[in-house]
């Protein structure tokens, strides 16, 4: 056999590698035309045409895997091996929260309807027991003398109204006593009444010149008694002692009524008048109510505590009322017909007060309302309810989470007339904000639309791999 050329040879493997790359760089760009086919294809599907959206317009994409992520163009899911799905404005009306029915049967979730009832307005607050010091009575001595006997009291007895208190022995009064027996014996009227005014200057009484008439002889020992009934608060005399006029030998206070008195916030101030009724109840006497009424507002508030002092007077016939004794006070408003929920029906977050209105089972949206009176458990409602309206009592921090996980915002006044929204500004602002991300609990998800609110989007390298992402 004849050797094959080296130049044939040559020839033969320069032609194998020729064709070789000639069919590589022909697969090549064949597989090129189909990837570049393809991703067409795909952003022709994924970016809605005019023709196809209409005249509806989009306020962003979401992942329905993620539905609290959302995006500002079309494209795939960063989370899915999936297509976004566009959002339009005409898709809900408004936010909702949708819990499972068998979810919301097992957390034991209960709704109340909203009716009218008779509201009154109060407030409430701790009081404490002072006695009366418009009931006060002071007993001095209004002649000189000597202390003959002091009947056995001390400071904190409670007397009675006439009760002695001591003897006092007052020699100035023997001799004009005597006088006037001698004149009035006489008969002559005007020296009657000269002598008689003698001795009311000295400092008797009328009482005690009657008693003087009635006996027919002078009483120099005259017996000092309480003016009224009550507790002895100060007792300035002693057996033996010299007493001057206008010396204090007493001091009672009486307990007839009592004073009680309570800080009350200044925001209640329009409550606060005079004459008003007033409750109290007692730990000593349970099931009791005592009835009273505002005597005083003090005229200044405390600037510390932003409080004004309320005094209350309460009848105390039966003395069961004791200084320093706290109370449980209410301050009675005027009754006024509103619409009333339970007071676990609302959801205080302190900017504003929430109620979930029940649309249907499961679904719950948040409704801001303004609140009035509140009593025996209810809570009168002014605003953002109508008559019959369905509320969550019970559940409702469960709807509250995931209403704020989704950045869904209640509606202010009636929801039967939501106030118009301006979609074209949510499809612009959808540009450059996002949202926060969801966050699930099981058998509940949100219904959102154009109305919930959307977080400024965050920076970052994951971010913009996101933002890319949402632009395949």
């Amino acid at each position: 056999m004849r050797p094959i050329p080296l130049s044939t040879t040559v020839a033969l493997v320069m032609l194998v590698l020729i064709a070789a790359g000639l069919g590589y760089a022909l697969g090549t760009r064949h597989v090129a035309h189909d990837t570049t086919q393809s991703q067409s294809k795909t952003m022709q599907a994924a970016q809605p045409t005019a023709a196809a959206q209409g005249d509806r317009t989009v306020l962003y994409w979401y992942d329905p895997m993620v539905p609290g992520q959302k995006f500002d163009k079309p494209g795939k899911s960063p989370y899915m091996d999936m297509e976004l799905v566009p959002k339009y404005a005409d898709e809900a009306v408004q936010a909702a929260v949708r819990i499972d029915p068998a979810v919301a049967h097992n957390l034991g979730m209960q709704t109340a309807s909203v009716e009218r009832a008779h509201m009154a307005s109060g407030v409430t607050a701790v009081a404490s027991v002072k006695l009366n010091e418009r009931d006060v009575a002071i007993v001095q001595a209004r002649t000189a003398g000597f202390v003959e006997r002091v009947v056995p009291r001390a400071v904190g007895d409670v007397i009675a109204a006439g009760a002695p208190l001591a003897d006092i022995l007052v020699s100035e009064w023997a001799g004009a006593q005597g006088e006037y027996l001698a004149v009035r014996a006489t008969g002559d009227a005007e020296l009657t009444a000269a002598a008689r005014q003698r001795l009311l200057l000295l400092g008797m009484s009328a009482q005690q010149i009657a008693a003087i008439e009635r006996s027919g002889a002078p009483r120099a020992v005259v017996t000092i008694s309480a003016p009224i009934g009550g507790v002895v608060q100060e007792l300035g005399v002693r057996a033996g002692m010299t007493v001057t006029p206008g010396m204090t030998l007493a001091r009672i206070n009486g307990l007839s009524s009592v004073w009680l008195e309570a800080a009350v916030p200044e925001a209640h101030a329009a409550l606060l008048a005079a004459g008003r009724a007033v409750k109290a109840s007692f730990a000593a006497y349970p099931g009791e109510t005592f009835r009273g009424k505002i005597e005083l507002v003090l005229p200044e508030a405390n600037v510390e505590t932003r409080t004004l002092r309320v005094r209350m007077t309460f009848p105390n016939r039966d003395q069961r009322l004791k200084a320093g004794m706290f109370a449980q006070v209410e301050i009675e408003g005027r009754a006024q017909e509103m619409l009333a929920v339970p007071a676990s029906a609302v959801v205080r977050t302190g900017a504003r007060n929430l109620v979930f209105v029940a649309d249907a089972p499961g679904r719950f949206r948040p409704v801001e309302v303004e609140l009035g009176a509140e009593r025996d458990g209810r809570v009168g409602v002014l605003n953002g309810l109508r008559e019959g309206d369905k509320v969550a009592v019970s559940g409702q921090f469960l709807i509250d989470s995931e209403a704020s996980l989704q950045g869904l915002t209640a509606r202010a006044g009636l929801p039967s007339a939501p106030r118009p929204q301006d979609h074209s500004q949510h499809a612009r602002s959808a540009d450059t904000r996002t949202p926060r991300a969801d966050s699930h609990n099981d058998g509940a998800h949100v219904e959102a639309d154009g109305h919930a609110q959307h977080a400024p989007e965050p920076h970052g390298e994951h971010d913009a791999h996101q933002r890319s992402g949402g632009g395949k």
